[in-house]
């Protein structure tokens, strides 16, 4: 069963989280791999794939916000655009497109073309948007400030919470045919409302430094136990062990875990009523071409691969004004 769990270090402005994917993950790709017209992702990709939604869920229960966390790679290599969405249920759903073929052993740079024209980005949608609000999004390239490749997305996740956030954050992940997991660590500011050295905060969840403490040697020490943490640890061990063998000699609060419905699982949010939106933007001439040539309009979803079919009567309902429409018809909002 998937799972995420969170902990803080007693004392230490210092939080952590791990996370879990295996039924939630191996859904994602029996979908794909389901889908006749696409075939199951080339190994590089999916693993790749898998490390972001591990990230997605890590990011999405690190903040305070009702709406979707949509985490992006996109660039003109071999892998076109790989996105991981994450809602504040902490249901999750991942695609990525492939338009060329992908070499065994590919990395980051090689499938997106990181290099050159490789972003990533991460949006905040929110549930429900007010007139006129948009999106939040921030976008960075995939190399560093001096313009070298990032590795993997581990790194480029880092860079993007250093540079858009202010955050010092330290990520591993990682992900295979049966699992994706990441273990995220994080910096926290001693002062604010709502940090942990706040006024007020209870004393076993406040930070009561020595004098002459350095807080970014304690970040740094724990930063560099959890990059100890190999690839084949992390798939392979339960969350248990993990944080055993990290931090034995660190006193940490744990929160209950969250599985089940209450944590990661995969939720598709695709509708009849979405892809009928999409007809319509592309226009009555657009969709008229379609159903001549094809006779009807089937349109599928890249994330659960669910197919829908609109015949000739479907579409022109879809371009027919609500007042216009048959008795009993739907109307598509």
């Amino acid at each position: 069963m998937s799972e995420l769990h969170k902990f803080l270090f007693d004392g230490l402005p210092v939080r952590g989280m791990i996370v879990r994917l295996t039924d939630t993950w191996q859904e994602i790709l029996a979908r794909r791999a389901s889908n006749t017209a696409t075939g199951a992702y080339p190994q590089p990709v999916a693993e790749l794939l898998g490390e972001m939604t591990a990230a997605a869920a890590l990011m999405q229960s690190n903040i305070k916000f009702q709406g979707s966390l949509i985490l992006q790679v996109f660039g003109d290599g071999p892998v076109r655009v790989a996105v991981a969405e994450a809602r504040p249920d902490l249901s999750l759903r991942a695609t990525a497109s492939v338009a060329e073929a992908v070499a065994d052993g590919s990395g980051l740079q090689e499938m997106i073309n990181a290099r050159h024209k490789g972003r990533c980005a991460i949006t905040l949608e929110p549930a429900e948007r007010q007139p006129g609000q948009q999106p939040y999004q921030g976008v960075v390239p995939l190399v560093d400030g001096q313009q070298r490749p990032l590795a993997d997305m581990a790194e480029v996740l880092e860079h993007y919470m250093r540079q858009s956030e202010q955050l010092e954050t330290t990520l591993v992940l990682a992900a295979n045919d049966k699992v994706a997991a990441g273990l995220l660590i994080q910096r926290l500011p001693l002062e604010g409302a709502g940090n942990l050295g706040a006024q007020g905060a209870p004393a076993s969840h406040g930070i009561a430094l020595e004098a002459n403490h350095d807080p970014d040697e304690d970040y740094r020490r724990i930063s560099i136990l959890s990059k100890s943490l190999t690839r084949e640890e992390l798939l392979s061990l339960d969350v248990e062990t993990v944080l055993r063998r990290l931090f034995w000699e660190e006193k940490l609060l744990r929160f209950p875990p969250q599985t089940g419905m209450l944590g990661p699982h995969f939720r598709c949010t695709c509708s009849r009523e979405r892809v009928a939106q999409m007809i319509r933007g592309l226009g009555v001439q657009e969709a008229e071409g379609i159903l001549a040539e094809r006779g009807d309009v089937e349109v599928g979803c890249d994330f659960c691969g669910k197919q829908y079919r609109f015949d000739p009567v479907d579409v022109a309902q879809i371009f027919t004004a609500p007042g216009d429409q048959l008795p009993g018809s739907q109307t598509v909002q």
